[in-house]
């Protein structure tokens, strides 16, 4: 098992009740673990905020409670933790039931189900949260919710994340 100094501890703490006031609708917990100007960047799609006000209303009108879909789980891949700053991978997994617009913006719910990796970079300025930016690949999600045909393109579906819960998996067969 993994140790951690008190300050590597105090930054997964902050992460995890920031995370957990995300996911329960608390606007008010996921704003008060935050600095004074924060700014969140979800890569592949391009949106977030940036300073307390851009953040409240991404987090008001596109995140906080509208999440992911009931069904959603999220599986922990590795997690590495500095003074300042949090690196987690995992996978998440869910049906594609509800608008996900920080993720999928302006794609209705296909009612597929989708399994795709996440990098989150968290940065930590004096005990409270200064950015997150967010990575997944958006073309294995697209893929999954057959918006993007694979047939001659470089990209691939639910196996991307199936490996990394199980490295033994095969990979793409090169010519």
């Amino acid at each position: 098992m993994q140790t951690y100094t008190e300050s590597q501890q105090a930054v997964i703490d902050l992460f995890e009740k920031h995370v957990k006031a995300e996911l329960a609708g608390d606007l008010e917990t996921t704003m008060a673990t935050m600095t004074e100007t924060p700014h969140l960047h979800n890569v592949p799609s391009h949106v977030g905020g940036y300073g307390a006000d851009g953040v409240l209303a991404f987090y008001t009108n596109h995140l906080v409670g509208k999440f992911f879909p009931p069904d959603v789980q999220m599986t922990r891949i590795s997690l590495t933790v500095g003074e300042h700053q949090l690196v987690e991978e995992h996978v998440i997994r869910f049906t594609h039931t509800a608008v996900i617009d920080w993720m999928l913006p302006g794609v209705a719910p296909t009612g597929k189900f989708v399994e795709v990796g996440f990098v989150v970079i968290v940065g930590v300025k004096n005990g409270k949260v200064s950015h997150e930016h967010i990575y997944w690949d958006q073309a294995c999600v697209l893929v999954q919710l057959g918006l993007l045909e694979r047939e001659g393109l470089p990209v691939c579906g639910a196996e991307s994340a199936q490996r990394l819960l199980d490295p033994t998996r095969p990979t793409r067969v090169m010519a």
